[in-house]
């Protein structure tokens, strides 16, 4: 859950494993409690995203709204008590902080209180303390204009965090369906900002002109909500204007520009002028990520095409036959649905040993945990096992083994069937879990096939090479014996009429 929810940058798998040593009321940053902390803090930060510039820019200058809060208090507004319990929330959030593990450079967590408080003072401290000072409830009631608009600009401040919300979400880049997402979200946000100084601009310039020309005196003229100087209550409600202003921004930004609502006052242009830049910029950013996303998903498919047009082209240079290409055809396409063109060595190759084995682990947990051979192997054991186990496939009517071939594998089968073949007659039938090849420990030298083995479906087999299994068993003779004991081959293709000379290796 704390891998999942974390909204940290610096978590590392490592320590997450130890017994951590930490002072009393310290709280790692990797911890459940942390990560859902996190989350909640998010989720406020968002709110106050959008409710605090529209808040500065339409609540905080209305008469019916300045009305409501001198009659009845601060509490009386919803808003009001909102945005209290944020700033609450905000304060919490800094003493959590000052508690709360980090990773230094050299990727250590530091647990010591004081030098956590240097960290966060040297830090997010200034922006976090910014954000949670109630500016509205500390200069409340001072009754001017100018104090209204100081609220409004102090109130702004919030948005300080979302830098840091910013930074903690970078980590979600490598999904494409979550950074298209962001992306419309980062965009409808920037148009409620946009929208928020749209209005902020009209309302601040009206009272000031001479011949009503701006946007708020035209959008009243159109919806027959007119303004009348002597009553203040008057013009477009509160709902009209937002709504137009996000309509102007949204359509400026998208570069659709309807001309229902255009600017007439020279700062109205200005602004307007801004807003293109920025949607500019955006459309950019935005069509730059969606056409990467896209690229990406598809990569996929495009990997497919090439790798199999090669094939194709090997096939027609070397005029392969009609037979045989279908069945390299047939096997390029099974491996390709299996292994989604993924090189496992390939890719094992940039990791150290303890991580492949790791890796290899998990990829033949099921075959190690079902089969009986296996069964009381120690776990170092285990992944030497792992290390040396091969997956193949093979596409129905795919010969494995071929009669007279030198048995130098011991083959699991873990999904299809096979049949074994002696002179075109079907002998045996195997399926999953059956395992054939030759009892290793009673020969010293690889014998040869009897018998042809053809895959009847699409086979996934685990294999494993004569020489790299006794390898491991001499590294662990203890496991040696209750190997041999235990493991059961379902059918031995071993020739024994080659006069092969018996004896354990």
């Amino acid at each position: 859950l704390p891998q999942v929810l974390s909204l940290g940058a610096d978590v590392l798998p490592e320590y997450k494993l130890q017994a951590p040593r930490i002072h009393r009321w310290t709280i790692l940053h990797y911890s459940p409690f942390k990560a859902v902390w996190d989350w909640l803090i998010l989720l406020l930060v968002i709110y106050t995203a959008v409710f605090t510039p529209y808040s500065a820019a339409f609540l905080l200058n209305e008469e019916q709204v300045e009305e409501k809060r001198w009659d009845c208090g601060y509490s009386c507004d919803p808003l009001n008590i909102i945005d209290l319990i944020v700033d609450i929330m905000f304060i919490v959030d800094i003493v959590i902080n000052f508690r709360t593990t980090y990773v230094n450079i050299n990727d250590e967590v530091v647990s010591h209180p004081g030098k956590i408080a240097i960290h966060y003072f040297k830090g997010w401290f200034l922006i976090d303390m910014v954000a949670a000072i109630p500016f509205d409830l500390l200069i409340f009631r001072s009754g001017s204009d100018e104090t209204t608009t100081l609220i409004g600009l102090l109130k702004t401040a919030r948005l300080l965090r979302l830098v840091r919300v910013a930074r903690k979400l970078d980590r979600y880049s490598e999904y494409g369906a979550a950074v298209l997402f962001l992306l419309m979200c980062t965009f409808a946000l920037i148009a409620h900002w946009l929208a928020c100084i749209w209005y902020a601009i009209g309302n601040v310039e009206r009272p000031y002109m001479e011949h009503k020309i701006g946007w708020l005196d035209n959008l009243g003229d159109q919806i027959g909500k007119r303004y009348n100087d002597s009553d203040l209550s008057s013009g477009p409600s509160i709902k009209d204007k937002y709504v137009t202003a996000l309509y102007f921004t949204f359509s400026s930004l998208t570069s659709v520009g309807f001309g229902n609502v255009s600017p007439n006052t020279n700062s109205e242009k200005i602004f307007s002028i801004c807003v293109m830049l920025i949607g500019s910029l955006m459309y950019a950013s935005i069509f730059g990520n969606v056409s990467a996303i896209i690229q990406r998903l598809y990569s996929g498919t495009a990997r497919y095409h090439t790798q199999m047009l090669r094939v194709k082209e090997f096939i027609r240079f070397h005029q392969i036959p009609n037979p045989l290409r279908q069945r390299l055809e047939e096997y390029f396409q099974h491996a390709w649905s299996y292994t989604n063109g993924i090189d496992m060595n390939a890719v094992l190759k940039g990791f150290p040993d303890c991580l492949q084995a790791d890796i290899c682990l998990h990829l033949n947990r099921t075959l190690l945990q079902n089969c009986k051979a296996f069964r009381g192997a120690s776990k170092g054991c285990l992944r030497a096992l792992a290390m040396k186990f091969k997956t193949t496939h093979a596409p129905p009517g795919d010969t494995l083994v071929h009669y007279g071939d030198v048995l130098t594998t011991l083959y699991f089968i873990s999904r299809g069937s096979i049949e074994i073949l002696r002179e075109d007659i079907v002998v045996a039938i195997l399926g999953k879990n059956d395992i054939f090849g030759e009892p290793i420990s009673l020969y010293a030298r690889p014998g040869k096939s009897n018998a042809d083995v053809r895959a009847l479906t699409y086979c996934d087999l685990h294999k494993i090479q004569r020489e790299d299994l006794l390898e491991v068993l001499d590294m662990y003779p203890a496991f040696s014996d209750n190997f041999w004991s235990n493991l059961e081959i379902t059918f031995n293709l071993r020739d024994v009429s080659a006069g092969a000379v018996p004896g354990r290796p």
